[in-house]
């Protein structure tokens, strides 16, 4: 059996809130709760979700960009969360980020060639004419012209200061890149372009993507794999062409009932999800998602269903948390 480059078990992430003595303290916010999965060389897993999720904090947390309360983060087979800082540091050359804001994440006193040379000086990778000679190439990869390393973040357009975070991501050839929400903020003709660069650099390098996003259409583009969350928890995990045709959790149904079809002679079935989420702070008891499904009976108030396998394929499986599907 294959090892997983990353392996992720039982993954939490709780905040608790400050309380003082005038008021009693609150229960904590179970942002990310016992989520599990697996990423495989090469691979690129999407997690989606609605906004608040749960998304962002679990990839943040594969990194240690945010300190898990408890699980297991395993890459290549070693635990990260028994790490020290050092150690840690050593092993982020393997694991890198592209950012949702394609400005905010990049230093606007730095020029653009500073900003991607920074992990290779970080890491002693590369020095002199070696570093600038690098830092072309990387320009190059990522379809920006070398004599634009001079310029500063603001003289960039969103899509190119987005390649910028690429190459810097890049820089170091990782084996595993975290996307967290890389085009929500660009415009969509240049959310193509990039997609289309991250596959075209995964076929060339063979990194694997842990792709967070909430357009599905991005995602059934790019995904192998998809993972869908919801307070917190993953209900559903399939390969892509699967998830999106036989969809068996009810939320899974729901979300991809709201993506728009480019079709004005199809009239699409709309789902209306009926009230808004419960609080991560006071979730509700038994399945989560059953304040809100239509198929919820007294089994889904009363007791978690586990993330359960329904069908055996190359790709993982097909795998849904519902007492009923």
């Amino acid at each position: 059996m294959t090892l997983a480059l990353l392996e992720v078990r039982d993954l939490r992430k709780y905040y608790t809130s400050p309380h003082s003595w005038f008021s009693p303290p609150r229960p904590p916010i179970q942002a990310v709760d016992g989520v599990s999965f697996s990423v495989a060389r090469g691979e690129t897993l999407s997690l989606v979700g609605e906004s608040g999720c749960g998304k962002t904090t679990t990839a943040k947390s594969v990194l240690r960009l945010v300190e898990p309360t408890s699980g297991s983060v395993k890459l290549e087979g070693e635990e990260l969360l028994t790490l020290d800082s050092e150690q840690m540091r050593l092993r982020r050359h393997q694991m890198q980020i592209i950012f949702q804001d394609p400005y905010a994440s990049l230093n606007p006193r730095m020029t653009a060639g500073d900003i991607v040379a920074e992990p290779l000086r970080n890491f002693g990778e590369a020095s002199g004419a070696q570093r600038t000679e690098r830092v072309q190439w990387l320009f190059s990869k990522v379809g920006l012209r070398p004599e634009a390393a001079s310029k500063y973040p603001h003289e960039f357009s969103g899509g190119q200061r987005q390649r910028l975070g690429i190459a810097r991501a890049l820089a170091l050839q990782p084996k595993l890149i975290v996307c967290d929400e890389p085009v929500s903020a660009l415009d969509v003709s240049v959310q193509a372009q990039v997609v289309n660069l991250l596959m075209d650099l995964q076929i060339e390098f063979g990194m694997a993507y842990l792709f967070v996003a909430h357009d599905l259409a991005v995602v059934r583009h790019i995904s192998h794999r998809v993972a869908v969350m919801y307070l917190g928890h993953i209900v559903e995990v399939a390969d892509r062409d699967t998830l999106f045709s036989k969809p068996l959790h009810p939320y899974t149904e729901i979300l991809l009932a709201a993506v728009p079809v480019p079709n004005p002679r199809v009239r699409p079935k709309r789902v209306l999800l009926q009230g808004d989420p419960p609080s991560p702070a006071d979730p509700p008891p038994g399945c989560r998602f059953h304040t809100r499904c239509p198929l919820a009976q007294t089994a889904c108030r009363e007791q978690t269903p586990t993330l359960t396998q329904r069908a055996a394929n190359n790709q993982g499986g097909h795998w849904v948390a519902c007492h009923f599907r």
